[in-house]
């Protein structure tokens, strides 16, 4: 039987509904020793079963991302090592960096459609990962679009031309490697048609109702699991034919019109069309997950505050296993079990290195700076680094790579 979480709303609680493994712990037999599992997961500290796989909430929100909950992202981690990112809204990088997972692990990306609510943060994922240790440039998969110009591949391609300065700079210091982003671009009107098969994991897509033509939704099968993630839409006949049998699914459920004209500011004629014409309701979410039976159901895409009437939305048409998603929240899905836990990480956290070196510097590559802006280096301030620097070459044997030789103002220490 899953288990399953309700939420108090503007804080995530995780309450003893279904199982004593929510209980306040369990006993503690002594002062110094390891406590028990307290409904928490610290990333790096589990290794997943071959046939598991681990979910985590980066980002359930909405297009103007708050300090506290980011736009749209959910992270599968499976347990053959694979990591797969399905969509990557604004704000959203900041709840995966906080995972320290080396970013050679973290390049594979769906997205669902190319609203920045959900793949704004992919400048974030480039450049950070880049500067982190990334060793290979990015992947990402996305749909098609009724124009080119509305497709993964136009927006991807122009991503790169908006971000050029970034991209020449960094390729020319660090290496142009991992700067690139091959894109693999599906056809969004394809009705279950495998658009990735490798190591085990098929993922398929379907189409999505949402603004207009391009979304889809992804059907995700790993070994005996069936998992589903929506992005965005609003009800549908391929969603309720093809994601019947999931073991868990993830599905939009917006805020209530009052909700968005009351607390949101929305004028009412836009309020009830949002929540309800091309978005899926609290009603609506809770009429399709009856009619799909998942093992566990997740409703996200809303603000925290307004998740108490989604929730009573949902539970007028659906009474099986829920999650109302807020940030960092995780589920561990295997045949037995779907374990609902959140996510405990530092605010701070710094890049992890992986296995894999970057390559290095492309050699012949032309400097982006011009001779007028190099010479206008101050060589006081520089050569007051010179101690450090040399301490630094001799430790890690730099001596035969000092580019400080090359300035005119290098005055070496006597």
């Amino acid at each position: 039987m899953s288990k399953f979480v309700p939420l108090s709303i503007g804080v995530a609680l995780i309450a003893a509904l279904t199982s004593n493994a929510y209980a306040a712990g369990g006993m503690v037999p002594g002062p110094n020793v390891v406590a028990p599992d307290r409904y928490v997961y610290y990333p790096g500290t589990e290794v997943l079963a071959k046939d598991e796989v681990r979910v985590i909430a980066c980002g359930t929100g909405m297009p103007d991302a708050r300090r506290g909950q980011a736009a749209a992202c959910f992270l599968f981690e499976f347990g053959n090592g694979e990591k797969i990112i399905f969509d990557l809204g604004s704000g959203s990088m900041r709840n995966i960096n906080a995972l320290m997972i080396p970013n050679e692990y973290l390049t594979k990306i769906f997205i669902s459609h190319l609203h920045t609510d959900h793949w704004g943060d992919l400048s974030s994922l480039w450049a950070g990962g880049w500067t982190a240790g990334r060793p290979v440039p990015l992947k990402v998969w996305g749909p098609s679009g009724m124009t080119p110009e509305m497709g993964t591949k136009y927006a991807v391609e122009h991503f790169l031309k908006a971000f050029n300065w970034d991209y020449q700079t960094r390729a020319f210091k660090i290496s142009p490697v991992p700067g690139s982003i091959d894109v693999v671009e599906f056809d969004y009107k394809a009705v279950n048609k495998v658009v990735y098969d490798e190591n085990g994991i098929k993922i398929s897509s379907i189409p999505a109702i949402h603004a207009g033509d391009g979304p889809v939704s992804f059907i995700i099968e790993y070994g005996d699991l069936k998992l589903v993630f929506g992005g965005d839409t609003s009800p549908n006949k391929w969603f309720v034919e093809h994601a019947k049998n999931s073991d868990f699914v993830i599905h939009e459920a917006f805020g209530t019109p009052e909700f968005f004209a009351q607390d949101y500011g929305q004028p009412p004629q836009l309020a009830w069309r949002a929540c309800c014409e091309f978005h899926t309701s609290g009603p609506a979410f809770g009429k399709i997950m009856s009619e799909i039976k998942p093992r566990h159901a997740v409703a996200y895409h809303s603000m925290e505050e307004a998740l108490a009437g989604v929730r009573a939305g949902i539970r007028e048409t659906y009474d099986g296993p829920l999650s109302m998603a807020v940030d960092n929240m995780v589920w561990n899905v295997t045949k037995e079990n779907v374990t609902e836990r959140m996510v405990v990480s530092p605010d701070r956290a710094s890049a992890v290195r992986g296995p894999t070196r970057q390559p290095p510097p492309e050699r012949g590559r032309p400097s982006p700076m011009s001779k007028f802006i190099a010479g206008g280096e101050w060589g006081p301030a520089f050569n007051a680094q010179n101690k450090m620097l040399d301490e630094h070459a001799k430790k890690y044997n730099l001596q035969d790579q000092d580019w400080r030789k090359q300035k005119p103002w290098y005055k070496p220490n006597k």
